[in-house]
């Protein structure tokens, strides 16, 4: 009886929770970005993937359960691309976005901050997140791997991450004067308005690096899918509304980020404990940024589940001709 409610029947390639609510999403995220499935073996990789084989191929040896087979497609989802089937690298994959992203996190909120430091941490910070929009990417159209792939997907992505960084860079450095030149604040208030100043360039940074990653999908359009998984055609405004999602939780992702960090340090300097000891600050100032963004990126990717339904009014008159469904799919990627 408890693995009824607890564990549903296993179904392979959907999720374990109701997508159709923010609270199902927010727990299938959860999973996805368990830092746990960093550490899987190669070989338990494989294991996984041939009990799902086993599974569709109904072929499973007896004694499996539900739990395990959510636990494997678990594990697969965290470390492939669903679209590719290859292998995301592991600072790139939603799993690994919060500890290897953290340390960045905390650069941006350094205080008294120089032009040469803001540009280089909305560097490192853009050129992460330029990786991690383009792993997690919608892959059904082969030319855009093609044209960001292999050999030139590293210059295509520094060369993107320095157009963002240099048309954002100059938003942070630009109020850092500001407010050093606002003689009506106090040292005190100077210190703690700076520490919000990333949160705006990090914001609209987050929008052009999704445009500049994945704006081939526009011109080239995503894959549309029926209720039986088929795939009905290629539309481009199917990837309009994709981008338009992502961009959203890449508004939405740095917020608790960027802004609790700061009002929450504000209040635990002025007790004694890092008063008498000002080394502890850094260490402290880590957890804080930690536990936020923890706690920002699974809210923020659950606002819209990862495979979208569209109403077929809303595609192309030739995507709607094709089927006789009413609701189509898409992957919006992450």
């Amino acid at each position: 009886m408890p693995e009824s409610t607890e564990c549903p029947p296993f179904r392979l390639g959907e999720s374990r929770f109701d997508q159709g609510s923010f609270y199902g999403r927010l727990r299938h995220f959860l999973d996805v970005i368990d830092p746990r499935t960093l550490f899987v073996s190669e070989k338990h990789l494989n294991e996984c993937m041939k009990l799902l084989d086993q599974f569709k191929n109904r072929t499973l040896p007896p004694g499996v359960t539900n739990v395990q087979l959510w636990e494997a497609q678990k594990i697969k989802q965290a470390i492939i691309h669903p679209d590719t089937g290859e292998k995301i690298p592991m600072p790139f994959r939603m799993s690994g976005f919060v500890p290897f992203g953290t340390p960045v996190v905390v650069g941006l909120l350094l205080p008294n901050q120089t032009f040469a430091s803001t540009i280089f941490w909305q560097w490192l910070n853009q050129s992460h997140n330029a990786c991690v929009n383009y792993c997690n990417r919608n892959a059904t159209k082969s030319q855009l791997a093609a044209l960001l792939g292999g050999s030139l997907m590293p210059r295509g992505m520094t060369s993107r991450t320095m157009v963002t960084t240099t048309t954002n860079g100059p938003m942070p450095v630009g109020l850092n004067i500001l407010i050093k030149r606002a003689e009506h604040f106090s040292p005190a208030t100077r210190i703690l308005v700076q520490r919000f100043i990333p949160f705006p360039a990090v914001a609209s940074a987050n929008v052009c690096n999704v445009l500049l990653m994945r704006h081939t999908e526009l011109s080239e359009g995503i894959s549309v899918l029926d209720d039986k998984g088929n795939v009905v055609g290629t539309s481009k405004l199917a990837a309009r509304h994709a981008l338009m999602e992502t961009s959203l939780t890449r508004v939405v992702l740095p917020m608790p980020i960027l802004l609790l960090p700061p009002l929450i340090m504000a209040i635990l300097e002025r007790l004694p404990l890092l008063q008498k000891h000002p080394r502890l600050a850094l260490p402290v100032h880590s957890m804080v940024c930690l536990s936020a963004f923890g706690l920002a990126l699974p809210v923020a990717i659950s606002l819209f589940p990862q495979n979208s339904q569209i109403h077929v009014s809303e595609l192309e008159p030739e995507i709607s001709a094709a089927t006789e469904c009413k609701i189509l799919t898409y992957n919006k990627g992450l």
